[in-house]
């Protein structure tokens, strides 16, 4: 076992030391690594050997490589070797955090880090943190208090109740698809989610916000929550969060801010103006794992009313009677009742990287992303096609003689032959209705060459 831990960690340390030597993206065909594998579980055991051989020549080719310094897709998640480290202590570990008994010290460091975090980014200490694997999750967890805050869900259902009537939940139409997921797994349903138009700057409108929740009520449906958004995944628009505030208080509606990429900024003291307002919200969602220098995956979600979780949640069978302790039980706050040691990454990396060290890095994506928009600005045809607010760029090629929808084609063919190179790694997103580029920068690896090569590589590919 110590040889083989030495050999992985060797095969690890040669693969960050060689990243920015591999092709981000496979080029492999669906169904080619499924091909490449036995259809059955081997009878017998094999040796170690053979199937770190196999995850060398059938697994690793056909591995997207997030932490690439020219990967410029979606949010980057960037790996580093202090949560590597931690990831790797915890596997060894294999504790699972579901109540204080059954880990002490994973508990403890949960609530630890989520006070750091809590008090890094401004939040105010009255709100209590829970860690998940993705917003996606931590926001169907607020919902569902949302949720029962709306009628006593929990004991009696939706199904058949005239009691509680239609229940909205409101969003801007650029944020997050999760919110109709959520609708859809809380019995709230997809069409009861209401996407409210947003403004020329990608902002919720507020005053359509108004509009329409007051329409919903005038027809007797009940606002149940509101989905403001502290950088939006296509521009990382901030939404006006203390106006939509006022609004929700107004009808009694539950404010949740999904500041799961954007949260991270307000790390920056000369930023903490993205969160204005976060401090009126129920829930309030930051990603460790997009901003925050910790891997996939850790979503810490902070509530308001951590009871109204208990409430809906909480379910002790007798088998767990004997570890409940009366101190914190995660378990109590959440559908999952394993739990992985998550801190113990964001602890390591935190302690590792110093706030000063985190604060530098953020800055520099920033620096880096105001740099390749101005780029953008400087080159003919290209334009950009968003306010850069944070570490992220959309614009758009539209050189003349083509129709706006030949050109939405020309955007998606190049981010498709830029990927296809291998060299750099960018996505394309669908703005008023008209396709443009994105890149997104996050990875501690990226320096301002990965940049400037992306950007020769675009060019390239539009001029071709």
């Amino acid at each position: 076992m110590r040889a083989q831990l030495h050999r992985v960690a060797d095969w690890i340390a040669d693969y960050r030391a060689t990243i920015e030597s591999r092709a981000i993206a496979p080029a492999v065909a669906p169904g080619e690594v499924t091909a490449a594998l036995p259809a059955r579980a081997p009878k017998h055991g094999e040796p170690i050997e053979r199937v770190l051989a196999d995850l060398d020549s059938i697994i690793m080719p056909g591995i997207v490589h997030w932490g690439h310094p020219a990967f410029l897709g979606y949010f980057s998640s960037t790996s580093n070797g202090p949560a590597l480290l931690g990831e790797m202590i915890a596997a060894a570990l294999n504790v699972s955090a579901m109540t204080w008994r059954t880990s002490p010290a994973a508990t403890e460091l949960e609530g630890v880090v989520l006070a750091w975090i809590r008090e890094m980014i401004g939040l105010p200490h009255e709100l209590t943190g829970i860690v998940y694997d993705t917003a996606s999750v931590a926001l169907m967890h607020a919902l569902a208090a949302a949720r029962e805050a709306a009628g006593d869900v929990r004991r009696r259902g939706l199904a058949g109740r005239r009691d509680v009537g239609a229940l909205r939940i409101y969003a801007s139409d650029q944020a997050h698809s999760s919110v109709e997921k959520s609708a859809i797994v809380l019995g709230v349903g997809e069409e009861n989610v209401v996407r409210v138009p947003s403004d020329a700057r990608f902002r919720m409108d507020v005053a359509a916000f108004a509009r329409a929740i007051e329409r919903d009520v005038a027809s007797g449906a009940r606002p149940m929550a509101v989905v403001a958004t502290v950088g939006t995944t296509s521009t990382a628009s901030i939404d006006p969060v203390r106006e939509i505030a006022a609004v929700c208080r107004a009808h009694g509606a539950w404010l949740h801010v999904d500041a799961a990429y954007g949260g991270a900024l307000a790390m920056l003291p000369e930023r903490r103006e993205v969160m204005d307002g976060t401090e009126l919200a129920d829930s309030v969602v930051v990603n460790g794992h997009k901003w925050l220098f910790v891997p996939l995956d850790f979503s810490a979600l902070y509530v308001r009313r951590p009871e109204l979780l208990r409430a809906v949640f909480a379910l002790v069978p007798e088998y767990l009677r004997g570890d409940a302790s009366g101190a914190v039980d995660y378990m109590d706050y959440g559908i999952q009742l394993g739990r992985r040691f998550r801190a113990l990454k964001a602890w390591m990396a935190f302690r590792a990287f110093g706030r000063e060290g985190m604060e530098a890095r953020i800055r520099e994506h920033c620096r880096l992303a105001e740099l390749f928009a101005g780029w953008v600005e400087r080159e003919p045809y290209y334009s950009i096609a968003a306010p850069v607010t944070m570490a992220v760029v959309c614009f758009r090629f539209a050189p003349p003689g083509a129709s706006a929808e030949e050109n939405d084609a020309l955007n998606e063919r190049i981010v498709e032959a830029v990927n296809a190179a291998g060299d750099a790694y960018l996505t394309h997103t669908v703005l008023r209705g008209r396709t443009v580029m994105r890149i997104g920068v996050g990875n501690v690896l990226t320096q301002e060459r990965h940049l400037a090569h992306a950007w020769a590589r675009i060019r390239e590919e539009g001029a071709r």
